[in-house]
């Protein structure tokens, strides 16, 4: 069975449970406590060098960094696909992915957070603007981009989750964990309600992990 070596509020954590889900695929839960700092113990950094959530192990082969880990879900396990079959409307939902994965969440992720406030020594309200600019800047653009799709239907791409689903609903939870007003984004809050009726996101949201606090 595979094995998800993940935290529950982690963002690409959260991101790969939905593809296994969507997938169908079962895994054994393996909880990395970010708080009690297991991501950066010998034992993890032994299977994860970059001390990094999360890590997917099939058997001998450790597989990081979840771009890869769903690209490499998608082709050995291509049904049911994250991806549509067109290869400019892959390339479509490819782009919405990266908006996400490559120019918000990174600016959010923990570490760069814990670098602003002990190093730098923001304070919470600093620390919130900033998570704030950086979603609203990505959200803005999305949400553009999903308003000009006429052909869209429920989800980001077409009438079924497809990858960029995957990665929008993650940070549509960290923006509500940062307070971030989404009222301005109808077509993202449509997106993450039709999605928050499946079950493949429902059993991976954070609060439903064995190691929620």
């Amino acid at each position: 069975m595979l094995q998800l070596h993940n935290f529950f509020r982690s963002g690409t954590s959260h991101r790969l449970r939905i593809a296994l889900n969507l997938k169908g695929l079962d895994y054994q839960y393996v909880a990395v406590s970010l708080a009690k700092q297991e991501h950066l113990g010998a034992a993890y950094k032994a299977l994860n060098p970059q001390g990094l959530v999360p890590t997917l192990v099939d058997r001998e082969t450790v597989l990081t960094q979840t771009p890869a880990i769903i690209e490499w879900l998608e082709e050995c396990h291509p049904t049911p696909p994250l991806l549509p079959v067109n290869p400019e409307d892959r390339a479509r939902v490819r782009a919405l992915a990266a908006l996400v994965g490559c120019d918000i969440h990174p600016l959010n992720n923990r570490r760069v957070l814990e670098y602003l406030r002990n190093t730098l020594g923001c304070d919470d309200a600093a620390v919130s603007a900033w998570c704030a600019t950086w979603i609203n800047a990505g959200f803005e653009a999305l949400e553009a981009l999903l308003a000009a799709d006429t052909r869209r239907g429920d989800f980001c791409f077409g009438t079924t989750p497809t990858l960029a689903d995957v990665y929008l609903v993650p940070q549509v939870e960290s923006a509500r964990r940062f307070k971030v007003d989404l009222a301005p984004y109808p077509h993202i809050q449509g997106i993450d309600s039709a999605c928050s009726r499946l079950s493949a996101f429902q059993r991976a949201a954070p609060a439903a992990q064995p190691d929620a606090a």
